[in-house]
């Protein structure tokens, strides 16, 4: 399979996104209106990465940097690697901080690459490119919501990810906290036993079903909807201040969960306007984003 790429560059919208929310751990995610940008071209020869925002300084600006590791994966399900890329990337998603950073990276790389090659979204089409995307990621949560937008549920078959998009009733309007600090999900999920009573995995299959009919219709049952019991309390340690403020939150009614791995904090329900997390927090209202991953020529 011979392989033609396209001239001139592309670029790439992706969302933040928060998996878990809770009960729904490794299945369920939200895609939020923060969005990194990708601007990629084919060139002549070797590899240039140019990073702003969020990471500047500290990522790497050559093939080791994740857009082009998931780049270069797609291109070779496409049939053929280009001689040289030239990428520009405008990062707003905060780094390892349980937003989604790198199913961002690997959503822009695999659609940027796809976008790149003449008939690209023929070769691999939008399902094919979430099953590719969740391989490099090693799970489905945040890429699905990353490339379809709004609410996902998200499960893998023998033959790779799959995933569906609810929309989400209007009342949801989440709140992030986002602090200093990082955390890596490597970290967080050796944290994680290696099997959990059965009454744990009933209570949270119960919450997460709840958790569904909650988001898409009934947004005053997201406090119960949101009770988990396999890896929250379990990744508190390694968390203090994160845990700190989830049991404050939820001391206040507000349907508050840690944000993936963490160490961001997700608030599904209104924050009361008195309420202060404390002043290591960053405290953004995010609408949620409908639309997932888009693709266009042209530079920024």
């Amino acid at each position: 399979m011979s392989t033609t790429f396209a001239s001139g560059p592309v670029r790439v919208r992706v969302p933040a996104t928060s998996a878990n929310l809770g009960p729904g751990f490794d299945a369920l995610g939200l895609a939020l209106g923060r969005h990194d940008e990708v601007t990629a071209e084919v060139t002549g020869g070797g590899v240039r990465v140019a990073v702003t925002g969020e990471g500047a300084g500290e990522l790497p600006a050559d093939e080791r940097h994740l857009v082009v590791t998931a780049m270069r994966a797609t291109f070779d399900e496409l049939g053929g690697q280009p001689a040289g890329l030239a990428l520009e990337c405008v990062n707003r998603i905060p780094q390892a901080r349980g937003l989604g950073s790198s199913s961002a990276a690997i959503v822009a790389g695999v659609l940027a690459a796809r976008a790149l090659v003449v008939d690209g979204d023929r070769r691999l089409d939008d399902g094919a490119a979430l099953r590719l995307a969740a391989e490099l990621e090693g799970h489905p949560d945040n890429v699905a919501p990353c490339l379809l937008g709004g609410f996902t549920i998200a499960w893998t078959e023998p033959a790779g990810a799959r995933a569906v998009s609810l929309p989400v009733a209007p009342a949801v309007r989440p709140t992030v906290f986002v602090p200093a600090e990082r955390g890596l999900t490597s970290v967080a999920r050796a944290a994680l036993p290696a099997t959990v009573p059965h009454a744990d995995a009933a209570s949270n299959a119960g919450r997460a079903a709840l958790l569904v009919h909650a988001l898409t219709a009934d947004p005053a049952l997201l406090l119960p909807a949101t009770v988990d019991r396999l890896h929250q309390e379990q990744r508190a340690p390694g968390l203090p201040a994160t845990a700190a403020l989830v049991e404050a939150l939820r001391g206040a009614d507000v349907a508050a969960v840690v944000s993936g791995a963490g160490p961001t904090v997700l608030a599904l329900s209104p924050v009361p306007a008195g309420f202060v997390p404390g002043t290591d927090w960053r405290r953004w209202e995010l609408p949620i984003d409908v639309s997932g991953a888009r693709v266009s020529r042209g530079r920024l």
